[in-house]
Parts: C-alpha cells; structure tokens; sequence
C-alpha cells in the first residue's frame, strides 16, 4: 500500500455490489466471485452458441448490465491493489459506473449550528450521571439530515490569522450568554459588529500573558522545547491555547457543548486548535502517553470523586514526566474561598483529597506557588510496584489496550507504561522542533511501524505538499488557518506544513492501526475518530480538509454520501478540499461536490498522468437562505 494512505483489508472476491438509495451511495465495491463467474459464464456461452455475434456487442453487453446492477466492474481480483489497478483499467476503457445525484437542499436555519453527535434536542434520551448525556451520542442512519448546514444570517468570511486570535464576527458566532456572564472576567467583549477577545480568564483576569509567564517560571521545560503538546480541559474561549502558540505549544482545548454556548466554536473562529469533549463516562479519543501537559483552569471537574477515574484518564493520556497544572477551586483556597461561594474546611478538604490521590498515583508536587499548583507525573512503573498490596487505585491489567480511546469506557486504575517503552518521556523525546522528523521509539509498538517507513513517509509528504501549493496557491498563506487531514498515518502531511500559518488536526481512523501515538510524539496534535459518524466540531469551522485515501480505506463501512455532507457541514463557506484518490473515487467525489454547491478541478498527482492516483480540489461556494445565492 502508498505510503501515508489508509487502507483496511478486505477479504478476496468477498465484497457484494451495493444497490442503495440515493445516488450517492458507494460505486467501486466488486461483485464476489462466484455472481461474476456466473456473468462470464452467461455470456461465453451466449458467444459459443453464436459465434456471429460481434464482439463489440459482448462488452457492450457487460457493460450494460454491470451498470444495471449497480456498479460492477470488469474483473475480479483477491487484494485491495489488485482491485485498484483493474477498476483504473476498468475506467480507461470506458466501463465505469456512472452516478448522479440531484442538488442537495439546504436545512432549516434553526440546524446552523447542529452538532449530530452532541446534539442538545437528544439530551433527554441519556443518562444525567457522570454527565454521560454530553458525550456522543450520534443519531442512528436513518434520522441523519441529508440536507446542508446553513451559515447564520449575516455570516462573513472568517478574520485571517493572526487578527482572528484577537477578534471575529459577532454574526459569524452570535451568542451574548457568554458574552454577558464573563464579560467582569474579560473572556470577550462584544463591541460593534464583533466579539474582541482580551486574553482574559476566571484565573487570569489581568491577561493570559502574565498567567503563561508565572506557570513558565514554575516549568522550566515550557521554555527549552521539552514541553510541546498540552491538553487544555474546560478551555473556555481557549486564550490558553492561543497564547502558547506564540511560545511554540500546540495545545488541544476541550470543552462540551454547555451552557457556555459555543467554548469550542469560539476557539475554531479564533484559528485556536479545539474540539468538543467531555470527561464523563468515556475515555477521551487520544492514546496513551500523548500530551506532555494537562491543563484545568477552574474546569470544576470533581476530579476526586467516582474513584478518582476523571484524573486517572488525564494520567492515562498524560506522558511520563508529565505536567499536570491545575489552577481555581480548591487551590489557594485561604485566599479565595468566599469568592467561590464555598467554606474555607470544604476547599481544604478538597485539596487534601487531591493531594492524597495523587501521591498514591505516585505524581509528585512539583511546584505550587499562589493560584497555580503543578504535579509531575513519574518517569516509569518502579514507584507503582513499590506500592504496598491493596493500595487505591490499583494499577490496570491488559484486558483494555493503553492507546484504546473509541467509545472505550473509563476505568478507575493507573495505565501502566509498556514495559519496553525506554525514550517515551517528556525528558527522553527530543526537545522541539528536533522532534517533529525524529522517527519516534513508538513506532516499535506500532503495527507495521519501522524508521525506514517513517522516513519515507516524511520525504513523500514533502513532495505532495509542495505539488498541492502549485494546485492551491491560498495554502500557505494566511487565507488558510485551520486545516483537518482526515485520514492521517503519522502526521507527514501537517509537518510538511509546519513553516506555514496554519495548524492540523490529525485524525485517526477507529478502525485501521492506531498510529496516532506517533502523531503526538512528534509534536503535533489530533484525534481518533470515525468518519461513519459526524466530527467532534461545530459546523464552518475548518478552511481546509485534506482527504487522502479515506473513501478506498473505508469503502466497506460508510457512505460517501454520509462522509461528504458531514465534510459539507464543517467546512467554512469558500474552504477548500482536496480529495487523492483513485479516478472512480475521484469520479463519485465530483458528482456529489456539485450537488453540494461545491466547485471542483481533476488534475495528476506529483507523479504525473501515469499514477493510479488522481486529485480533485474543490471550492465550497458561500451561499445564504435568506439570499437564495451563491457567492464566489
């Protein structure tokens, strides 16, 4: 298989054709074996019996009923590659499905900002413990909308990095809650036609700045590149993580959909990385030993309670010789107590419970100097089999992998590190930017992982960057800022771009490897996820998605319909989409953009006409209801 394409196997021959509703549905699945014997047999006998038949007629034939049956193509073969270079045969010759699809209808304004997998109208259906109603719960296929996200009334293109850290368009997210319930902490401020964000917090009220400052005086390695990837939870307007960028740490900002009306909205208007999260009942969708530190700014998560398991998730995704900061309730508490509308022996309390759990969890209290206390996680598993027999929480046995994080229940026990893990630690993984083209000790642990792959995964991406500038001259520019690479193997595509203004979220199919440990170990940021179900995100919020191999990778589970209108729905009016795949994907990809009002190119890869690969850019047209148009 290409280098830094996905791909799932699929059994020889065993793949039925599909007959789906819609003309959208999946084009390229081969019929098995034995139906295309079948068909052969039918018409060799048909030729033995009339020999005077022309040929032309029996492929005109074949063809003719392949398209009837929906699909099928010219022969058979028993491995994915195989499959790919007949379907491409298949298309020279002039015997490829052909699709259409009639335009599809905008939803209602009132879905402008539907998020179908955390979706407030379904709240009432879940379970309120542990917050469990907030988690995912997408809808079944059926209840899906096959319709397009409107943008607000009023919506304007998005402010360019950097500009769009400081401030953005009132109507582009139009929530006053927020606006009116922080505005004494300076979160944002609305002022004419925009929201201005001042880069204050419940816990920085004087700037994020001089928060930043002190917590770099307590954490030296912030300064010298040994920290990188951060993990902010209950992020708020994410000011946090707009900052760091400028000190050269990615974080990750997580926050629910809540009464806080659009935290995760807010921060992707802004070009700040985010997504939407919970700690609740399920583990988050990172893998093991990712972040190098963890943040809560007065998140208010009982981080104690339910067996200690909310921290004891941040430990899991935490990296030996990690930081975890924590800020607000019940820290400083002789301080601040009564401004928390609380008893001072009820915030002790508090504090000795956390302090209590994590020395048996073996962190040490690395730092704690006026509202900031920070803890280390330990370098390795000596101090956890020091521990007396019976001590709380126990630490995990193997019936759940480390790295599992899709629908993966939480568990109140210590993760322990791989045994052979030796160069896995914030202080033994080389210092940033020397990270991001290290081959990582991980890739050991990783299915089909090995440097040489690694390293020609690097060069390859280079490469197709620097075709895909000549193909879209916005990227690398300031008109590009948040771009998504949906289908990711070790993030070469995001560190082919790390010298340009933008940043990646690297996504990890559920179900291919998981490789999205190396991803993190190379100092970028991303996520599991599953591409049969909508993305953790609000809709407009990304300028750019990169899809390479995704529709081939997961052709035998989801619909390219489904996977487009989701695509649709997050991506900004004007963003841009560039799909690498085989020509019958390519083909199918085309149909359904201009159904989508999407404006789309064909042109060759790097590697000229030859490839079996093919690209298709398209531009997203900024259309309107209330308008009833379509923008350039």
């Amino acid at each position: 298989m290409e280098s830094g394409t996905r791909g799932r196997a699929v059994s020889g021959g065993s793949a039925a054709v599909r007959d789906r509703e819609g003309l959208g549905s999946w084009i390229w699945n081969t019929q098995s074996t034995m139906k295309d014997k079948e068909l052969k047999s039918s018409f060799f006998g048909a030729e033995r019996r009339s020999r005077l038949l022309p040929l032309f007629l029996i492929v005109s034939s074949l063809c003719a009923v392949s398209f009837y049956l929906g699909g099928a193509f010219c022969s058979e073969k028993k491995t994915i590659d195989e499959t790919h270079q007949s379907l491409a045969a298949s298309d020279k010759a002039g015997c490829s499905a052909v699709i259409k699809q009639a335009p599809f209808e905008s939803c209602n304004i009132t879905m402008q900002d539907y998020t179908p997998c955390t979706d407030p109208v379904r709240w009432r259906k879940f379970d309120k413990q542990r917050m469990a109603f907030r988690e995912r719960h997408c809808p079944p296929r059926a209840e899906r909308l096959q319709c397009l996200i409107p943008p607000p009334e009023g919506y304007k293109q998005t402010m360019l990095w950097p500009k769009s850290r400081s401030e953005c368009w009132y109507k582009n997210v139009p929530y006053d809650w927020i606006n009116n319930e922080k505005a004494n902490q300076n979160w944002l401020k609305k002022k004419g036609d925009k929201f201005i964000f001042p880069g204050g917090g419940t816990m920085f009220p004087n700037g994020v700045g001089e928060y930043i400052d002190h917590m770099e005086e307590l954490i030296p390695g912030m300064k010298d590149g040994s920290v990188r990837t951060a993990l902010d939870t209950g992020c708020g307007v994410a000011s946090w993580g707009g900052d760091l960028l400028d000190r050269k740490i990615l974080a990750m900002s997580l926050a629910p959909r809540d009464n806080h009306e659009a935290q995760v909205q807010f921060a992707l208007e802004r070009g700040i990385p985010a997504m939407l999260g919970i700690i609740a009942t399920q583990r988050m969708p990172y893998p093991a030993n990712a972040f190098d530190m963890a943040h809560c700014s007065r998140c208010l998560i009982p981080w104690t309670e339910f067996g200690g398991v909310y921290l004891l998730e941040v430990d899991r995704v935490l990296r030996p010789g990690g930081f975890w900061v924590l800020s607000g309730p019940p820290v400083n508490y002789e301080v601040h107590w009564k401004g928390w509308e609380s008893t001072e022996e009820k915030q002790k309390g508090d504090l000795d419970r956390i302090k209590d759990l994590l020395d048996k969890m073996c962190y040490k209290l690395y730092a704690m100097k006026d509202d900031l206390a920070v803890w280390q996680k330990p370098l390795d598993n000596t101090c956890y089999e020091q521990r007396e027999e019976g001590t709380y929480p126990p630490v995990c046995d193997d019936a759940i992998e480390a790295d599992a994080a899709w629908y993966v229940p939480m568990r109140p026990c210590i993760v322990p590190q791989h045994p052979d893990a030796k160069r896995i630690s914030v202080d033994t993984v080389p210092k940033w930017p020397e990270r991001l083209t290290h081959a990582p000790e991980r890739l050991r642990f990783t299915a089909g992982g090995n440097t040489g792959g690694f390293n020609q995964d690097t060069r390859i991406w280079k490469e197709r960057v620097k075709h895909y500038k000549t193909l879209v001259p916005e990227l690398g520019t300031n008109k590009i800022r948040n771009v998504m690479d949906m289908n990711t193997l070790y993030g070469s595509f995001a560190a082919a771009l790390i010298d340009d203004p933008v940043w990646v979220m690297n996504v990890v199919s559920s179900y291919a490897t998981n490789s999205l440990g190396v991803v993190f170990d190379r100092g970028l940021t991303g996520t599991v996820s599953d591409w049969c179900e909508a993305f953790s995100t609000y809709p407009r919020t990304y300028d750019m998605l990169h899809v390479a191999g995704l529709f081939n990778a997961e052709s035998h589970r989801c619909e390219m319909k489904d996977v487009m209108l989701e695509m649709d729905r997050i991506l900004r009016p004007n963003g841009i989409v560039i799909v690498r795949d085989t020509p019958q994907f390519l083909d199918s990809a085309n149909v359904l953009g201009k159904a989508m009002k999407w404006k789309c190119t064909r042109h060759d890869t790097e590697n000229g006409a030859d490839d079996s690969d093919g690209i298709l850019v398209c531009k997203k047209s900024f259309w309107t209801i209330s308008e009833d148009s379509v923008e350039s």
